[in-house]
């Protein structure tokens, strides 16, 4: 069982290794689709942009889909990952990013302050604008109004899972964990009955888990429906550039406190 569990969790690590490692070239990738920009037909770069995007968002359901499948086989630790940053954990939601996140950082690469300009911005008010990515200060009041009604809608929805990780959660504090850790002769105490309620704990666990990987591949495609081609390179880019360096600073802080 123990050599079982070890092979379990050296493949769910390998698979964010590998997602990060693929995090990387994709950045390479878009990057370099952005500089076709000049010296590529209209036709050809949008094309460009098309397909790469689609291409990233197949990768993203794929790596979604192996994750689940290891998850199924080992929950807990992809809710508080070993091969994470402390950093990188401290910032997860249900394993991973909140989808509203999305549209933070499109807002802050458009040079929109959320709360205070998007409202003055879908009228048509002037605002300040991002230093970078062109193409992403021209988003126009009807992108904005669309863009705003999915993020509405996705943290409606990111409610809904945050209340059910919540109510399982609090469940381990109520019947039939709480009576069987009194039961029990001593803390060591193997249980059957206590390893059948844990495995229907990861189960309710797991399913949260995929509800949220849908919910976050979902959102970057609405996202991306909206935005155009060239817009929807630049918020890619920015956005694994973004996870990178989380990723890396992380690290960092990491070997900084002596927790390498």
């Amino acid at each position: 069982m123990e050599n079982s569990s070890n092979t379990d969790h050296h493949h769910s690590q390998c698979c964010f290794n590998d997602w990060m490692a693929l995090q990387e070239r994709e950045l390479t990738e878009l990057l370099h689709t952005i500089t076709l920009q000049e010296t590529t037909a209209d036709v050809d770069f949008t094309e460009s942009c098309t397909q790469l995007s689609q291409k990233i968002i197949q990768r993203f359901q794929d790596y979604a889909d192996k994750r689940l499948e290891l998850c199924r086989k080992d929950t807990s630790p992809f809710f508080a990952p070993s091969w994470n940053s402390s950093l990188e954990n401290s910032l997860l939601w249900i394993a991973g990013c909140r989808p509203s996140s999305y549209f933070r950082l499109l807002y802050a690469l458009c040079g929109f302050n959320l709360e205070a300009h998007v409202l003055d911005a879908l009228h048509g008010a002037s605002t300040s604008r991002a230093a970078s990515f062109d193409s992403l200060r021209k988003l126009s009041g009807e992108q904005l109004a669309m863009v705003d009604d999915l993020r509405t809608k996705t943290i409606r929805e990111e409610d809904k899972l945050s209340k059910r990780l919540a109510s399982s959660q609090e469940d381990t504090a109520d019947q039939p964990f709480s009576l069987i850790a009194i039961e029990l002769g001593s803390v060591d105490e193997e249980s059957e009955r206590v390893n059948k309620e844990l495995d229907e704990q990861e189960m309710v666990m797991t399913n949260i888990l995929e509800d949220a990987d849908k919910l976050r591949l979902n959102t970057l495609k609405g996202l991306l429906d909206i935005l155009k081609p060239q817009q929807a390179v630049d918020f890619l880019a920015a956005g694994k550039k973004l996870h990178l360096c989380m990723h890396e600073w992380g690290k960092r802080r990491d070997v900084k406190h002596g927790r390498s």
